[in-house]
Formats: structure tokens, C-alpha cells, sequence
């Protein structure tokens, strides 16, 4: 049996403590490795370059470039980037723009060591992830957004009928999941939470993104917290 290769992680802070800190969570973990670190933007640039990184952990306030504007670049030049944004800004406008300009995930600085480790290993394996505080402040912005959308351009129309809403596509049990997800559950904690196997959490979420046609967790989240649907 292939023996799977640790997750490479570039840690981007300009706060020194605060890396070590992270490097000492995270190198606990058998499957990550801690393969470079920068104290500002520009030099995450150059890093993300030179070694390729699975997964980037980026800080939002940086000298020379602070974490979104690199977080803007890197996504540009590799759409497949994997960026986790670490910041002490509980403001769902930071996290909806860093989503927007290509991060993968958003964690306050305040998250416990075992939620990071598995922020991680759910964004490597090209999920999303949001800090479950942070989610009622998202939907609220999302809210606010669409409302000031609808004035702009008013109901969209197809032939007099309004377009089919997706959200009907799938089962009770795949909604079920997919609140679950939104409210920042990982998957051992969704099948805790309704009593079914890992596996079958992960077939439940496959059959969502397939119905949706939406490619991966992070845009099945914004697109249901655009949609609304946890009040559904």
C-alpha cells in the first residue's frame, strides 16, 4: 500500500511568536509538514513559487503586502491554490472578500488547536471551511448583498416563471448535511450528528455538489449562504 504523503504547509505571519505557535500545533500531526514560512506578502509570493505549498496558511495584516491582496495574486497565478485565511477580523465583509478573491477557508486567530489541524486537512483535500462563529454574520452579509442586488436589478424572470430552485433537487437527508456544512461541521462531526458513517457522509456531500453542479465545498457554501438556505 502507497504510504499518502504529508500535507505541505507555508505559514504567512508577520508575527514570529504566532508562527512558532502554529508550527509547534501542526507539526504534531504525522501528515503535515511545515515546509516554509514568511513574514510578510511579497515574500509568501516568492514562496508560494519557489515550493509549491498545499496548503497556505495567510495572515490579513502584513507589511508590504498585506494577506488578501496576496491572497488576490496567488489565486490569480494558481487557481488551484489552497489558501486558509488566519485573522483576528470577525467581519463577515473581510470574510466574504477573501472568499471572493480566492481563499479556501477563513479561521479566527481565537481557534482551538484540533479545529485548525482539521480546517487543514479538509481544505487539502479541496474542501472549504469557515469558523463556525463567523457563519451568522456571513449569512447576514450575504443577505444584505442579494437584497441590494434585487433593488438594482429586480426578479430575475424566465418566460413569466421564476427559475427552478435547486435547493429542491435534493433529499431531506442531503439537506440535512448541507446545514450542517454551512454551520462549519466537519464530517466526522455531521455523522456524529445524524448518526451515519464518514463514508456515507461523504457520498451524501457528492451527490449534493453532482445535483447543485457546484464544484467543491467552499462555492457549495457561498452559494447557499447567497441562497439563504438554512432557513429553508
Amino acid at each position: 500500500m502507497r504510504e499518502r504523503l504529508p500535507i505541505r504547509l507555508l505559514i504567512a505571519d508577520d508575527h514570529t511568536l504566532f508562527r512558532e505557535g502554529l508550527k509547534r500545533i501542526l507539526e504534531m500531526e504525522e501528515d503535515l509538514e511545515i515546509v516554509g514560512e514568511a513574514g510578510d506578502g511579497e515574500e509568501a509570493l516568492r514562496l508560494v513559487e519557489a515550493i509549491r505549498p498545499d496548503v497556505i496558511l495567510m495572515d490579513i495584516n502584513m507589511p508590504n503586502l498585506n494577506g488578501v491582496e496576496a491572497t488576490r495574486v496567488i489565486h490569480e497565478r494558481h487557481p488551484d491554490a489552497k489558501i486558509i485565511v488566519l485573522s483576528i477580523h470577525d467581519d463577515a465583509q473581510y470574510v466574504y472578500r477573501a472568499l471572493q478573491l480566492g481563499a479556501t477557508g477563513y479561521l479566527l486567530k481565537e481557534v482551538d488547536a484540533s479545529t485548525l489541524v482539521e480546517a487543514v486537512r479538509l481544505v487539502a483535500r479541496g474542501e472549504g471551511y469557515i469558523h463556525p462563529r463567523l457563519t451568522p454574520m456571513v449569512i447576514n452579509e450575504m443577505r444584505r448583498l442579494r437584497r441590494l442586488s434585487e433593488g438594482l436589478v429586480g426578479e430575475e424572470i424566465v418566460e413569466g416563471v421564476k427559475k427552478a430552485d435547486p435547493w429542491h433537487r435534493l433529499t431531506d437527508r442531503e439537506k440535512e448535511v448541507l446545514r450542517l456544512i454551512v454551520r462549519g461541521l466537519t464530517n466526522r462531526d455531521i455523522g456524529r450528528a445524524l448518526g451515519i458513517s464518514d463514508k456515507t457522509v461523504k457520498n451524501h456531500i457528492s451527490s449534493i455538489l453532482s445535483k447543485l453542479r457546484i464544484p467543491d465545498r467552499k462555492q457549495l457554501i457561498i452559494r447557499a449562504l447567497e441562497e439563504d438556505w438554512l432557513k429553508r
